[in-house]
């Protein structure tokens, strides 16, 4: 397919653009981050580029672009993008699933071995100037629970399994039986999720955010954990109810958590996260490496020259489910 015509929902200002000089020659390609930078090239348009484009911007863009055949974001999550509009329209939706996935993983295990080793611990004795030695458990052995387990869960499970930890997963289908992940000791579908917690000593949530997962983890997921248990939240921040997560905290119900994610972000100031010792935070930038917008815009890149070519796309979302 050539003289394709791209509109990329951007900062024009951003330098990453200059990476769209590697399409072919004969690409025409109109970025914007108004409306009115599309008016007059968005009737003839194949393909829109959200980087990372506004899910208002998208939506009033495609109503202008009746002949877009693709949408692209380079964001994995996609419930700030989703639109009614968008789930309408037939072009076709990919995302960037998978290009933040090793950097999520290795935060994941760095979050699991920071409470498993006591990092905290040695960082007060440390700072106090206290020579205090104390028994330090293995990984070896131990359970993680993986809920959502997609690319990210799979990028977690990989490398816990190398600690040789036990690996439980959580999705919205489990693999039938004699289909089973190498990578998984057990699977479960979301009705089993409370007998899956029970069993963890780390549940890593790496799931989407849907109508069906806003709020999965609540009183009686919390409960149902052993009381030594820690949560790491890579996926999205209202998976979580944070008010249950804030109870089960403060009262001992499980031991910490790691959080990458929140309901509201940036975490306002005076949030109860801020003066937890039982939870560490990361400004949702687990995912963020030195080139991690770079890779980014080479995915988007490979993707382009597929669609060029007629051949399938990677990462192809659902537009029903969300993911």
């Amino acid at each position: 397919m050539d003289n394709n015509r791209v509109l990329v929902l951007a900062n024009p200002a951003d330098r990453l653009l200059a990476m769209l000089e590697a399409l072919p020659e004969d690409t025409q390609i109109t970025v914007g981050d108004t409306v009115e930078a599309f008016r007059w090239s968005a009737a003839e348009a194949d393909v829109i580029f959200g980087w990372p484009g506004s899910r208002a911007l998208l939506r009033e863009v495609l109503g202008m672009a009746p002949e877009v055949r693709w949408v692209h974001t380079r964001a994995a999550g996609l419930d700030d993008l989703m639109s009614p509009e968008l789930v309408a329209h037939p072009a076709v939706l990919t995302n960037g699933t998978g290009v933040f996935s090793p950097s999520l993983g290795e935060f994941a295990l760095g979050a699991i071995l920071y409470f498993a080793k006591d990092f905290p611990r040695l960082l007060r004795n440390q700072k106090a100037g206290v020579w205090e030695q104390f028994d330090v458990p293995s990984l070896e052995g131990q359970t993680v629970g993986i809920v959502g387990y997609g690319d990210i869960g799979r990028a977690v499970a990989e490398r816990v399994r190398a600690m040789g930890m036990r690996v439980l997963a959580l999705k919205r289908h489990p693999a039938p039986s004699g289909a089973a992940d190498p990578l998984v000791d057990g699977m479960y579908g979301p009705e089993q999720r409370c007998e899956m917690l029970a069993q963890c000593d780390f549940v890593v949530i790496a799931a989407p955010l849907t109508a069906e997962t806003r709020g999965m983890m609540g009183e009686a997921e919390f409960a149902a954990m052993k009381r030594a248990a820690v949560l790491v939240n890579i996926g999205r921040g209202p998976i979580v109810n944070e008010a249950a997560l804030i109870r089960a905290l403060s009262q001992g119900l499980i031991h910490g958590a790691a959080l990458d994610v929140f309901e509201q972000e940036p975490l306002p100031a005076g949030h109860p996260f801020y003066g937890m010792e039982n939870v560490l935070l990361s400004p949702h930038s687990a995912d963020h490496t030195p080139d991690w917008l770079e890779r980014a815009m080479r995915f988007f890149l490979v993707q382009f020259e597929r669609f060029r070519q007629g051949e399938p796309l990677a990462n192809v979302v659902d537009k029903h489910l969300g993911y």
